[in-house]
């Protein structure tokens, strides 16, 4: 018997589930979208999300890194963008030169931007980050007046322009947690700081995704979205149901079919045996392709991550391997060669992201971000290919 043709494993991304995503926050919020890309655009393709998110009302982009924001103009994105980690190599000038707002967290971010814009005739675009209570980065409380201080002598100076405060909840997935109420009210109190030391920043922002749907009072001049653009619930659990659309479908194909006996075990360590006989089937993903380890839950194996295979739910069985995963097809013989969905959209017939952050013990975000490895990435666009119809 001829073996049918298999098509490698592979990420298609809905470009016009990421605009939808984006009108939908820009409508709920009702001020400015800054939409996050960074990280690759959360394993969705930095570029093209960026380009999707403006065309679906994002006023402003965000990336992490200065070399992320400079990517996003080699390639061709303009309008507002701002970035907020800046190393000891980063080319702040050049950032400037591009029109990329730069984040300063301390007076020595911003003595090391004096520096590097010395040569500039027009001020550069500059934000401060203040920590509200992550104590991550961000400028501590204690520290607030003195970097308020600098910033201001800056802009005296004309070496830049103050065009945004901002800072991160720690909580904000959680609403009822008290963090929020404290982080909230601390930001109010470095923005009447600021203000009592002549700055008046364009854009005061706080909201991240969950916080943009479940706590309008923090969303001051723009919200600041990042999973939720790509259709990921930032809050599982909680009432965040706005319409969001999964933007990611990752498929491969199923390449074998085999018999199990009671007895059989399956994989590395051999950690899952079957009980009675069964079939199962090999999906051509592994942890190369960023499928967690843990996936298979050895010591549960009830609740291991599933694929879907001709509209059913297949747990992962065995220990994932670089390259490969098992899958128990309960007695099933699937075509070699079918479809299988690693996850997507519920419309895909997979698990979702969000199952699969479950079953691993993570979060949503994690899963979508780490998927690539050897696997090609597409592109696709539902509202156009439905107009051409």
């Amino acid at each position: 018997m001829e073996r049918p043709p298999l098509g490698p494993a592979g990420i298609v991304v809905d470009l016009a589930a990421v605009r939808a995503n984006a009108r939908l926050l820009r409508a709920t919020a009702g001020v400015p979208l800054i939409a996050v890309v960074k990280a690759d655009g959360y394993g969705h393709g930095m570029v093209e999300c960026a380009r999707a998110a403006r065309e679906g009302g994002a006023e402003w982009l965000a990336t992490a890194t200065v070399e992320e924001a400079l990517a996003l103009r080699a390639a061709g994105v303009e309008g507002p963008l701002l970035c907020w980690l800046n190393g000891p190599d980063s080319d702040l000038a050049a950032a400037a030169d591009a029109g990329i707002d730069l984040t300063a967290h301390s007076v020595a971010d911003l003595d090391a931007m004096a520096a590097a814009f010395a040569s500039r005739t027009a001020p550069a675009r500059v934000q401060l980050k203040v920590d509200t209570g992550l104590s991550r980065n961000g400028a501590p409380r204690a520290h607030w007046a003195e970097v308020f201080a600098r910033a201001r002598v800056g802009e005296e100076a004309g070496t830049w322009r103050i065009t945004g405060i901002w800072s991160h909840f720690a909580c904000a997935d959680e609403p009822a947690h008290p963090a929020n109420d404290r982080q909230e009210q601390a930001f109010r109190d470095a923005l009447a700081l600021a203000d009592e030391h002549g700055l008046r920043p364009g854009l005061r922002h706080l909201a991240n995704s969950a916080a943009a749907i479940l706590r309008p009072s923090s969303r001051f001049d723009a919200v600041r979205c990042g999973i939720a653009v790509y259709g990921l619930d930032p809050a599982p659990g909680q009432d965040t149901g706005i319409g969001l659309v999964p933007a990611m479908t990752v498929t491969a194909p199923l390449l074998s079919v085999k018999d199990l006996a009671p007895g059989d075990a399956v994989s590395y360590g051999q950690r899952w045996v079957a009980e009675q006989p069964t079939t199962v089937g090999l999906v051509p993903v592994g942890y190369g392709e960023g499928i967690p380890r843990n996936a298979s839950r050895p010591g549960a194996p009830d609740e291991a991550a599933t694929v879907g295979i001709d509209g059913k739910r297949r747990p992962i069985r065995g220990t994932v391997c670089m390259d490969q995963v098992v899958v128990d097809l309960g007695g099933d013989r699937p075509a070699v060669g079918s479809e299988v969905v690693v996850l997507g959209p519920p419309s895909a017939g997979g698990p979702t992201a969000q199952d699969w952050a479950e079953a691993c013990g993570t979060i949503n975000y994690e899963i979508v971000t780490r998927i690539g490895g050897r696997m090609s990435r597409n592109y696709v666009d539902s509202e156009a290919d439905g107009a051409d119809a």
